[in-house]
């Protein structure tokens, strides 16, 4: 009977265990596909380039969750529909949302789930015992390691010290008992103590230039001046020009390119004044001209108002190269953007909204790990043929995830964390 009942107990234990890391690990679907699709335009407590997302099914037609799943899966054929959706469009200048047709029922669930409970954590009352609130919380590893530095360096010098005073003492004592000993070596030319501190000089010193060198050829904050003042704000942003209008060749090729003067031509041979767009402003502060950058390409383009362009007398335009990767990576554009269906957002932060362009993300070899353990892939699902074809070969993945040993498949398992993928 004892026996039973123990056996009972271990089946009870294994199933409340299974059935947390069941919740746990739906949890973190929902905040790794909030991250990989919907964090480079919305937070979940304020607006960025979308509205807040707390409490969402509480406003218009999002109360019905099969009204979600069609505004999301096609954004464009929603709006019409109510008018909740059309007074959104206009409140952000008429941008519209782009589709996820590729996100299932499931991960939408998952999505609004982890909104759901995130929006209600931070909504309820912290205690703070730092006094300091929830910034002093995140830099507290920070200031405690600073801390524990100066500290041990007080420490080392107080022993020093200690030392030297016993050192002192001691010979005062001997001196008193008559007992002839040298005199103590000075500090300065004690073997002990320039090897301590030549130690200590080693440590700092190899820490600081190992630092450095890992940070070497990183750019992120870089924002140089361009021969023309471009704001993808204003195209990207206001005016919503598709990136692949001018980089096209991020979907085909390992290079996104930079667009040749006739892609530029295509729109400003009928636009040559800069007149109801918003403000533009360069990194000072300073006002900038539109009408006197547009004038700037012309330039280049050897292009006359209202004359016939000729476009053999183009000359290109020198702009100044912002993301650079060692060369001894390999990066392909197509890659990530067109079977990854990886936003652009991702890797060069909310481009729509910069006047002036710089890199936002570190493009680290730990900053690119990260993201291959997290993202998941489109993979194919044979029961309905959808996702991508090529990652029909992993039948060791469609096994395990047909019997629940898993429910997705990530860059790192197929093999996107193995050195050969971007240094061979």
């Amino acid at each position: 009977m004892i026996f039973i009942k123990q056996k009972v107990k271990k089946a009870l234990l294994a199933g409340i265990v299974t059935l947390l890391s069941f919740t746990s690990i739906k949890a973190q679907d929902g905040k790794q596909l909030f991250q990989g699709n919907c964090q480079s335009c919305h937070a979940i407590n304020k607006q960025l380039t979308g509205p807040a997302l707390a409490g969402l099914e509480t406003r218009g037609p999002w109360t019905d969750r099969k009204n979600l799943y069609k505004w999301i899966h096609n954004p464009a054929a929603f709006i019409p529909t109510t008018p909740y959706t059309k007074e959104l469009q206009a409140q952000f200048g008429g941008q519209i949302m782009p589709a996820f047709p590729q996100l299932a029922e499931g991960d939408i669930d998952a999505i609004v789930d982890y909104i759901n409970k995130t929006a209600a954590a931070d909504a309820a009352p912290k205690t703070d015992t730092t006094g300091a609130g929830g910034a002093a919380a995140a830099d507290s590893g920070g200031q405690s390691a600073v801390v524990f530095g100066i500290i041990s360096l007080v420490l080392a010098l107080v022993a020093l010290i200690l030392l030297q005073v016993n050192s002192n003492l001691k010979k005062l004592s001997d001196d008193k008992e008559g007992i002839l000993r040298p005199d103590p070596v000075p500090f300065y030319r004690n073997k002990i103590y320039i090897s301590l501190l030549a130690l200590v000089l080693f440590v700092v010193g190899g820490y600081f230039v190992s630092k450095g060198a890992i940070n070497m050829g990183r750019q992120k904050g870089y924002a140089p001046d361009q021969p023309i003042f471009y704001s993808h704000k204003v195209h990207a942003g206001v005016n919503q020009i598709n990136c692949l209008y001018c980089h096209g060749s991020a979907w085909e090729s390992k290079h996104a390119a930079i667009p040749s003067v006739n892609i530029c031509m295509n729109c400003h041979k009928a636009i040559n004044t800069y007149e109801k767009g918003p403000k533009l402003y360069d990194q000072a502060g300073n006002e900038i001209n539109g009408t006197q950058e547009i004038q700037k390409l012309y330039k280049y383009a050897g292009f006359t108002a209202g004359q016939a362009w000729d476009p053999a007398k183009a000359t290109p335009i020198e702009w100044v190269k912002i993301h650079n990767l060692p060369d001894h990576v390999y990066f392909n554009h197509a890659q990530h953007v067109n079977a990854g269906k990886v936003a652009c957002q991702t890797c060069h932060g909310n481009i729509q909204e910069m006047d002036v362009v710089e890199q936002k993300a570190d493009l680290s070899m730990g900053w690119c790990i990260n993201c291959h353990r997290e993202s998941k892939v489109n993979f194919n699902n044979r029961s309905d043929s959808t996702g991508n074809k090529f990652y029909s070969i992993y039948e060791k993945f469609h096994n395990d995830l047909k019997s629940g040993k898993m429910d997705s498949v990530t860059v790192k398992d197929i093999g996107g964390t193995q050195c050969m993928k971007c240094h061979y």
